[in-house]
């Protein structure tokens, strides 16, 4: 995962709240005529060359890219705010 901010292309609101998604491929062997589960391995994780985002906000998952790529195309500017009660 990159060290970047995130931006939602879908809802274009969330800039805060998101999970990583990941697969996991598990090798199972099934009768064939009853469907029952007759043998199982352990999960293992497929390694993807690029995390996939889920914005918890909206729902909305696509790839790690897109959501740094949305981020730099709206930037998130930092402003400083004067109190009114100095």
């Amino acid at each position: 995962m990159q060290e970047k901010p995130y931006f939602c292309p879908n809802c274009r609101s969330n800039r805060v709240k998101f999970s990583v998604v990941s697969s996991y491929s598990q090798r199972i062997v099934k009768d064939a005529i009853s469907g029952a589960v007759m043998e199982t391995d352990e999960p293992q994780q497929v390694q993807e060359s690029e995390p996939n985002i889920q914005c918890q906000v909206c729902g909305f998952v696509g790839n790690e890219m897109r959501f740094v790529k949305q981020a730099e195309r709206e930037p998130r500017r930092d402003s400083t705010v004067q109190s009114a009660y100095v």
